[in-house]
């Protein structure tokens, strides 16, 4: 029986969990040349830590609008997506509980962390098609890359490969609205390398007042000074405007999914955001067996929400700056190569914010009052790290590492003055969060490996102030253990490929979200919790003859996610399934390639209930999406290739939340928990290509 067979017979279990201690390749088209080829992805998680890398062959099977679909193909990655501009990310159940955005996680782009001095991080602020890989390590492993709870993202931009100077435009038209484009210049001649991307993207949204407009320019440049010395520069600048429908109730979700919510509808609320990144870096080899690699780096944000009452408008902006610096060492250990890495990363931002009266107007929507609130915020964060990869035997590997972290808030209330200015500060006594990690080959096909860890999450800017808008000197940060062991596997001379990985992490000190009016929460540590799971990932490469080729996959999440002691209001949900989480989630497809010109790709994504209170009362209906997407690629002459795709989501026309929020409260009205997911509707795009 063909492993094919046999993936569609299992797909109730599996996770594409690429751990990759070398280099593994993924077949795609480099659209400028048009000709097939293997695009190197790399790891960049230090040594034996396992982590799971997607590049070119899982963003085929999306629109080139789609990263939140591509990331989902990762198991135990799960991104709540209300809107382009609302996301939440969260790994392992870690983060389920943030009422808005991405947050117990560290956000890197090529090496530079953006994620905020309180946790935050923008995966909407990046555009796919400038992306040539994204890496995930789950849980707090990764040492080099922070040990936040939820583990690490790794934002890898596009390149030139090999030797070559290229130009390519891709357009991209579809339902809603939908226009995109993105124009890319990319040059290598062995000592200069440069990547300039110019992206634009705009929609209408499926929603009412969900249109979304956005612009991005990437520059990312380096020059090989001499053989041990290479200098980088990096910018990153996206400018975007975003209309917000926000979430509803069960009946206007059921009867209007259109239909945005009354109170953001009524004053055109939106948010703007003009978000920059800058960069460089600098590498230096000191000999064959010690490197050195230093990155310093600025962010920008400018933000502004023109929001209901009684929020007020908002209006903010963060600078941010710092440097990481991280050295690596070869040596010998016992007649083997052994490994270690030191290093550090030191972040600090200024973020200000203010808040103003909302003046409701009939003809105009809303328009900006009086000021009511400015603050100020200085947040830094310093992460000491290191690693030790040793080689007991040929077959057994041992990796040893430390971070350490020191978190300061300063807040500063620049509005009200004597007794009823709330300044203070808050500084987190540094906590040690060491990880051990084990590797085991038991052939050349599979392999063992093992991981405990101990990992933190600081609480937000809001949950570190009481309703008084007081820093709160009681609240502490989250800390967890996470235990995992996992085999990763390859059979019928490496044509398949499986991942299986279970894991339990064991969190204390629980940050739980208390919603005191509308939109509007404060902190608090509030119990424990037990995150066990199992992610399984099976994939086949069937080459049936020269010009045929077929490759299914199949993700599979299974969480056991718990309350272990939570009393909230005197209200005990020990025993209580974790909010926010899906217990199942199941990602499968094909791709299928012939004559290295056309392709067609299909997949169905399953997610099933989603406990959206913490009694259990009420969950969230399960859905399964079907997305397929066809294409064709041609190589007109030497230096002008051709490219088009056709696709279409949610081809059954599938009514689902694609988001929720959770304990969400009525506040005089119906409770808002659902963000609706878009009906079937579909996109085509157009490429060229030319060599110079």
């Amino acid at each position: 029986m063909r492993p094919l067979f046999l993936l569609f017979l299992c797909s109730c279990l599996l996770c594409r969990a690429q751990d990759q201690d070398s280099v593994k390749n993924d077949s795609i088209t480099q659209l400028d040349e048009v000709i097939l080829l293997d695009a190197l992805k790399t790891k960049n998680a230090t040594g034996i830590t396992k982590s799971d890398v997607i590049a070119a062959k899982v963003f085929q099977n999306y629109s080139p609008v789609e990263m939140v679909s591509a990331i989902n193909q990762i198991p135990g990655v799960y991104v709540l997506s209300g809107a382009l501009n609302t996301n939440r990310i969260t790994i392992r159940g870690i983060g389920s509980r943030t009422a808005f955005g991405t947050d117990k996680l560290r956000l890197y782009y090529n090496d530079i962390p953006v994620t905020d001095g309180s946790g935050f991080s923008t995966i909407e602020a990046f555009d796919l098609e400038n992306i040539s890989q994204i890496e995930v390590i789950k849980g707090p492993k990764g040492s080099a890359f922070g040990a936040n709870l939820g583990g690490a993202i790794i934002l890898t931009p596009k390149e030139a490969l090999g030797v070559s100077t290229n130009l390519s435009n891709n357009f991209t038209v579809g339902s809603f609205g939908l226009l995109k484009n993105n124009l890319s210049f990319n040059h290598f001649d062995g000592k200069v390398r440069v990547g300039v991307q110019y992206g634009h993207l705009e929609t209408d949204g499926y929603r009412e007042n969900s249109d979304f407009n956005r612009d991005g320019l990437l520059l990312n440049a380096t020059y090989m000074i001499n053989q041990n010395n290479r200098i980088g520069l990096l910018v990153n600048h996206v400018d975007y405007k975003a209309h917000i429908a926000s979430s509803l109730g069960i009946t206007a979700f059921t009867e209007n999914p259109k239909q945005a919510a009354a109170n953001w509808a009524g004053v055109e609320g939106y948010e703007s955001n003009k978000y920059t990144i800058l960069g460089i870096n600098y590498r230096h080899n000191f000999g064959k067996k010690l490197e050195n690699s230093t990155s310093i780096f600025y962010t920008y944000l400018d933000h502004f929400e023109q929001r209901p009452r009684p929020l007020g408008f908002l209006d903010e902006f963060t600078n941010g700056y710092g440097i990481r610096s991280r050295f690596i060492r070869n040596f010998d250990f016992l007649n083997r190569s052994a490994k270690y890495t030191a290093g550090f990363e030191w972040y600090k931002d200024h973020y200000n914010w203010s808040l103003f009266e909302t003046l409701q107007q009939p003809e105009n929507g809303s328009l900006q009052g009086n000021e009511f609130a400015d603050n100020s915020e200085s947040r830094s964060q310093v992460n000491t790290f290191g690693t030790l990869l040793l080689p007991i035997t040929e077959a057994f590997e041992v990796q040893l590492g430390l971070t350490i972290n020191k978190t300061q808030y300063d807040f500063q209330d620049l509005f009200n003055t004597g007794i009823n200015n709330k300044s203070a500060d808050r500084t987190f006594k540094a906590i040690l969060l060491p990880s051990l990690n084990l590797a085991y080959e038991l052939s050349e096909e599979i392999r063992l490996v093992g991981n405990v860890s101990r990992g933190y999450s600081n609480p937000t800017v809001e949950q570190t102030l009481t309703p008084d808008g007081v820093i709160n000197p009681d609240i502490a940060q989250e800390t967890g253990t996470n235990y995992e062991l996992g085999t990763e596997m390859y059979f019928d001379q490496r044509r398949l490929h499986i991942t299986l990985v279970a894991y339990q992490m064991d969190v204390r000190n629980l940050l739980v979200a208390e919603r005191v009016a509308e939109d509007q929460f404060i902190g608090k540590n509030a119990g424990k919790t037990k995150h066990r799971g199992i992610e399984l990932t099976i994939d086949y490469l069937w080459d049936i003859n020269p010009n045929f080729q077929l490759s299914p996959f199949l993700s599979y999440t299974l969480n056991d996610h718990k309350f272990i002691d939570f009393v909230d209001e005197g209200e005990s949900y020990s025993g209580n399934p974790l909010t926010g989480v899906p217990k199942q989630r199941r990602t499968a497809g094909v791709q299928l390639r012939i004559f290295n010109n056309f392709y067609w790709n299909i997949s169905h994504r399953h997610v099933s209930e989603i406990p959206l209170t913490d009694s259990n009362t009420l969950s969230s209906e399960a859905f399964t999406v079907f997305t397929t997407r066809l294409g064709y690629q041609k190589k007109l002459t030497d230096k002008f290739t051709l490219g088009a795709d056709f696709g279409i989501n949610n081809i059954a026309n599938e009514s689902y939340a694609e988001s929720v929020l959770i304990n969400a409260g009525s506040f005089g009205g119906e409770p808002r928990y659902y963000y609706p997911g878009n009906p079937r509707n579909y996109y085509g795009s157009l490429r060229l290509g030319y060599r110079l």
